[in-house]
Order: C-alpha cells, then structure tokens, then sequence
C-alpha cells in the first residue's frame, strides 16, 4: 500500500513536469500553426519525455524497446479524451485554445496513471486489486549480454 501511495505521488509529480513541458511546447508551436496541430506535436514529444520519466522515477522499472512501443498504446485512451475535450471545451464552450489543453489533460489524468501502470509494471493488476505492490526484477544479462533498454 506505502509503495502505491509513492507511485501515485511520483506519478503526480511527473504528471505536473509532463504537463509543463507538454503545455510550453505548445505555447511555443501554436503561433505558428493551428491549434490542433500544435497539440498534437507537443503531446508526441511529451510523451516520450513520460516514458522515460515514469519508467526511472514513477515505477522504478527498466525501460525496454517493448514497453517503449507499448507506451503510446496506453496514451491513445489519454489522447481520446484530452482531443474531445480540447474540441468541446473550444467549440461548445468558447474556451481560449491557450488554456482548453490544460484543462482537458486534467480530465485524463486517472485514465493515464492505471493504464502507464500496466503496460510499464508487469502484473501491477493484482497491485491494483488490493495485493501486494508487482515489482518487475531485474532482468539478468544472458551469457554476458546486457539487458534490452531503451
């Protein structure tokens, strides 16, 4: 339960890291092309700041080529509900295209923090349910060879 509760604050912390790098890139983009655009680039490339971030410091895992790919797979569900609801909060609602991004990322913040977990430790559905916290070992090199990471 202890090391949950860590993940869920460190995961916070690189969520607000992520979220400003993610919004400043935006800021930066979106003068010079639209808005939708804009989004899209800087959510691309702070995704991969994610990854790598909640790899080393949310979950303390090895990052792997397999989990690397795997991790945009779970940011499709975040990217699905920030995209409608950067699209509702501009169109319906006449929210400035500065701040809609923010407030949509909010919104998407749980779906995020279960699916990362998933995908980045392995068996942390049991972790999820009430067991004990799944901490992925270290792989050991085979035959002198080093482990797959990124």
């Amino acid at each position: 339960m202890k090391d949950q509760l860590g993940q869920v604050v460190r995961f916070a912390l690189v969520g607000g890291v992520n979220t400003g790098t993610f919004f400043g890139i935006y800021l930066l983009l979106h003068p010079w092309m639209p808005y939708f655009a804009a989004y899209s680039l800087a959510f691309v490339l702070a995704m991969v700041g994610s990854f790598f971030m909640n790899t080393y410091f949310t979950y303390r895992t090895r990052p792997t080529w397999k989990k690397f790919l795997l991790f945009p797979l779970t940011n499709v569900t975040n990217y699905l509900i920030q995209s409608v609801g950067l699209y509702a909060l501009v169109t319906w609602a006449g929210m400035d295209t500065r701040i809609a991004p923010l407030v949509a990322a909010v919104v998407a913040i749980p779906f995020t923090f279960l699916l990362s977990r998933k995908i980045l430790v392995p068996g942390s559905r049991g972790a999820a349910a009430g067991g004990e916290p799944a901490v992925e070992p270290e792989p050991q090199a085979a035959a002198g060879r080093p482990p797959s990471t990124v």
